[in-house]
Order: C-alpha cells, then structure tokens, then sequence
C-alpha cells in the first residue's frame, strides 16, 4: 500500500484512475492545478507522483522541479499523450521514474508503479551498481567506444562522457572506475539535476553542526565519502556558479572544506562528469565556467545513440526480452515480423532506457510465446506510420502528405481505443467537436 498524488485536469479519467488504485488497496490524493497539487505536496507526505503533463497553470515538469528544490525523493511517473513523448523523455532527466502514455493501459501503469515504489531512493542520491548482465555490442560504434574506455581507464584522467539520455553515461562511467587502479575503492554516484542549489555544496563538501538552518549535526560530503576512489557527477552542468567555484578549487588544490568550517580536508578523489548537452554551449553562455571545463575535460568519450549502433539494437532487443522473461515469469520466444519491423525503424529517442522499458511492458503483455503489435506503445506505431507516409511521398504535395498522415493516425486511434471518440480526441490531444469533423471530412467508417 502506498500514498499517491495524482496531479490531472481531466476530472473524469482522474476519479477512474482514484478508483483503480484504491481498488489496489492504495492511499490516493488528487489535485487538477499545479498550485493545488504543490499545497497538497507541502502539507502530506507521499511515495509516489501521478502527474499529467499539460496541465492548466503549468506543465508537470513544474512539480518535478519542485520535488528537486526541496529534496523531498519522490518518484514521480509522467502521463502524457504520444505526441508529447519527447518531453515527457526530457522529464525523466529532470528527475521522473518513468512515463505512460494515454489512454492507460492498467497492467503497464500498475507495471511502473511497482518498479518506482520498489525502488530504493537513497537519500545522497547514489546509485547501487547494478546486478544485471550488461550486454556491450559488437558494432563498429560499440568496439570504438569500448577502446577509449580501455584506453583511458588506467588513468587519473577526469573524463566528460556526452550522450543522449538513456545511452549508459553511468554504466561508461562505472566501467571506466571498474578496470582503474581505484576499483577497490567507493565509486560514488551523484546526479548534480536532483540536487536542489542550496543542498548541492552540502552533498559535495559537507557540512558542520549549525552551518544553515537544518544542519542539526556533523555530515561527511561525497568528495570525503569517495576519497581513494572515484566520484561521478551526473548532469554536471547543472551545478549553480557557486558551486561550479567551489568544485574547481576543490579539484586544483585537492582539498574540501564543509560549510560552516574552517578545516581543510585533503582528499584524493578521481572525478568523471556526464551532460545530455555539450557543456561548450554552456560555456559560450556564460552558464558554465570555462576553467572548469578545461579542468574537467582531459578526456572525452561520446556515447552514440541507439538508432545509431546499427546491429547492436537487435542484441540489446533479445537481452531485454530474455531479463524481463525471468522478472517477469513469461515465455516470450519470439517477435511477430511486424513488431520486430516496428522495433527496428522506431528512432528510440529515450534510448536504450526507453527500449528497455518498451521491451518489458512488450513481454508484460504478451499471453503467448509470440510478441505481438498490441503489446507496443501507440506512440510508437504512430511514429513509425509517419516516417513511412514521408518516406514514401518524398516529392508530394506537404498538404496531401499531412492530410493522410492525420487520416491514417485518427483511423488508428479509433481502431486502438474500439471506436471511444472521447478516448480517441483525448489520445489524439483535440476536442470532440474537432474530431467529428475530421472524421467527417476524411469519410472515416
């Protein structure tokens, strides 16, 4: 049993989602505004956040980032139309667990929802080394990549490692700490995006008794917890101007020093840093000091896409299925030809997160041996669909192009939701008045 916030505007699909969850035996708030959402935030305590993306005074990721200013380590699982897939993948580097698409599957969400309340969130931050069999490929990308890290691994280097979200910056980075002469050492795990800017000194550098209101005793930072090893910073480029100051000269002199004292504590720690971005821009913006990047940046390794590592998509499709078969005690042998179609022209934005989540909600739904089109997300089949209409019209009219790329989705829709015009004109993001005209003008059975 667990405490839930569900943050929604549409009132009718938040009181059957209330339903559903209390039928699970769940303790559940709801609010339809950010504003009322944050009042109930700040007067309860929860484990978990349901929170629609658009919302009328604000967007979810206004929540989230709340969540992260006040430290309060609440998951929180995005719910979102398809054609908002990429935010709500920028969501997730903003601190989400995860995302579902609308209208809900309730064996998918119930899916999330026991992965995110399972979850161990630890109060620094960290991450544990995970125990999973990790597959590297063995594409031409792959092979590159795994030399820079033999290469550089031996070193003290500091490495910056650049890649989408979701392409394994910490599993890169842990692999480079795991062949280093500190791998008996800690290897500790920060993500610099979840750190609010009056805490992230604290976690760095620590603290003494009385240093701000709240220090109620003596705390060691991660640079002193990680001394003789290996300290990672996820999404460095996150860190506010005054800590990116006191990171370089803890970097330069080899010494910490906690809020509120004047002790100096040597350390001896390797620094490895990971962005979604290149931090030149954020230099170039003056959001990022130039010193610091220098300093950071005697290596870097770019980790390539998924729809860029050629065949290694299938390996990592047949890795995926074969985990979520023992986590999930199903069968799942073999893909139809149009779901392994579907995964190998899909452009996996979220990367191999995403495919890994697709891939067990895929075996979750999946009754027989056989995976079949239904157990994929509709974003994905209308994705797909859309980069075959442009394809195969490369040199026709855009109207003509657009007009049956938006027939084709609506059909669809309405196939997917069993004609429901009302769930089909909430999945599609219209009105009901809009939709009825389409499928009036376009002769949609």
């Amino acid at each position: 049993m667990a405490k839930i916030l569900i943050v929604e505007d549409d009132i009718t699909f938040s009181q059957l989602l209330q339903g559903f969850l209390k039928k699970h035996q769940h303790i559940v708030e709801a609010a339809n505004t950010i504003k009322s959402g944050l009042k109930l935030l700040d007067e309860n305590s929860f484990d978990l956040l349901l929170l629609d993306y658009r919302l009328p005074d604000g967007t979810g990721l206004d929540i989230l980032n709340h969540v992260a200013s006040k430290n309060l380590g609440i998951s929180a699982i995005i719910m979102t139309s398809f054609n908002d897939v990429p935010t709500a993948v920028k969501a997730m580097r903003l601190g989400a667990f995860d995302y579902i698409t609308k209208p809900v599957n309730p064996d998918e969400l119930l899916m999330i929802m026991s992965n995110a309340l399972n979850k161990k969130v630890e109060s620094l931050h960290q991450k544990n080394p995970t125990s999973e069999t990790v597959i590297k490929g063995n594409s031409h990308e792959a092979n590159k990549l795994y030399s820079y890290i033999d290469l550089v691994a031996p070193t003290d280097m500091s490495v910056i490692i650049q890649g989408e979200s979701g392409t394994g910056k910490e599993y890169a980075a842990r692999t480079i700490h795991n062949q280093s002469n500190r791998n008996h050492k800690p290897f500790i795990a920060i993500d610099c995006g979840a750190l609010s800017k009056d805490l992230a000194a604290s976690e760095l550098f620590g603290h003494v008794k009385g240093a701000f209101t709240g220090a109620l005793q003596d705390k060691k930072g991660q640079f002193e917890v990680a001394n003789g090893g290996t300290l990672f910073l996820d999404e460095v480029g996150n860190l506010s101007y005054e800590v990116q100051v006191k990171l370089l000269r803890a970097l330069q002199e080899r010494t910490i020093q906690p809020l509120g004292s004047t002790k100096q504590i040597k350390v001896d720690v390797r620094i490895l840093t990971a962005t979604n971005d290149d931090l030149t821009d954020s230099v170039a913006r003056g959001d990022f000091r130039e010193d610091l990047y220098h300093r950071l940046n005697e290596f870097k390794i770019q980790l390539p896409p998924l729809r860029e590592r050629g065949k290694d998509l299938e390996l990592f499709i047949t890795h995926f299925i074969q985990l979520s078969n023992q986590e999930l005690k199903r069968n799942v042998k073999q893909l139809s030809p149009e779901v392994k179609d579907l995964l190998l022209r899909y452009s996996w934005p979220g990367n191999l997160r995403e495919l890994k989540n697709v891939i067990k909600r895929m075996v979750l739904l999946s009754s027989t041996e056989t995976a079949e089109v239904s157990s994929l997300p509709d974003e994905m089949l209308f994705t797909v669909n859309r980069q075959l209409i442009k394809q195969q019209n490369p040199t026709s009219d855009l109207k003509a192009i657009n007009e049956q790329n938006e027939k084709l989705l609506i059909t669809q829709t309405l196939e997917k939701v069993r004609y429901n015009k009302s769930k089909a004109a909430k999945l599609l993001n219209i009105d009901r008045k809009t939709l009825y005209a389409k499928i009036e003008r376009y002769e949609i059975d």
